[in-house]
């Protein structure tokens, strides 16, 4: 259930684990350059060190439920906060994600994304960025891996309605590769701005994957479908009644 706001402990908590990025750049830097491998471990450490951080600062227990999948998909999350983007990165091989320009000039965070592989995208040019990152894949030259796009295309706070964008139609259409709902809760426990943080069950939970080769318009229903009743149903778990 979900639990009273804890803002002291939500300032001690995001001072510790965004202090904490610098130390694990750090520490996986010299092995970050030699391989991605290196950077995609410091990814994961580093969203380890977040959900523990999460239990024993804010009481917040963290789960990912479902099957995380570990081969070539495309990966489309209901997003609410930071902390979805922890726990499906976390639980995935090879994740990499279609992300705002802005975020590559973040100390550490930008970098560290780029090198994993993640696609910054000019929200003013978005079907320009989705179709160079195709044409990259195709060519080969694109690391392989689970590409994680969010269709609502931003944060949308718990039990705010909010379109579907098409972009996520076009890259399942052009990849011709299985898609991955996901839904979560997260929004509840850790909102978009401030410090307000609660303890309680935060859950992502990866849904059963719709086929490849649907039309457009077909899978778009299905991935509403799925993610949004999922979802509401992970909130209602949690206690929200919005």
């Amino acid at each position: 259930m979900i639990g009273p706001t804890r803002p002291v402990q939500g300032v001690l908590f995001k001072t510790l684990i965004y202090g904490a990025m610098p130390f694990y750049g750090l520490a996986y830097l010299p092995w970050a350059l030699a391989s991605r491998n290196g950077a995609v471990a410091a990814c994961h450490a580093w969203c380890r060190f977040v959900r523990h951080a999460a239990r024993l600062v804010l009481g917040l227990e963290t789960e990912v439920r479902g099957t995380p999948p570990t081969g070539e998909v495309l990966v489309a999350a209901k997003h609410q906060s930071f902390l979805d983007i922890i726990l499906i990165y976390g639980a995935i091989p090879r994740g990499k994600f279609i992300m705002k320009k802005e975020l590559v000039w973040m100390p550490i965070l930008g970098q560290f994304a780029l090198r994993i592989g993640c696609v910054p995208v000019d929200r003013g040019r978005r079907g320009q960025a989705i179709r160079k990152m195709l044409a990259d894949v195709s060519a080969g030259r694109a690391d392989p891996g689970q590409l994680i796009i969010y269709p609502q295309g931003t944060r949308v706070a718990p039990g705010v309605a909010a379109p579907y964008k098409t972009g996520t139609a076009a890259l399942y259409s052009e990849l011709g590769q299985p898609c991955v709902p996901v839904a979560c809760n997260v929004g509840l426990f850790w909102p978009r701005e401030g410090f307000g943080l609660r303890p309680g069950r935060a859950v992502v939970e990866f849904l059963e994957p719709i086929p490849p080769g649907l039309p457009s318009s077909e899978f778009m229903a299905r991935l509403q479908a799925a993610v949004e009743p999922a979802s509401d149903r992970l909130m209602a778990e949690a206690g929200f009644r919005g």
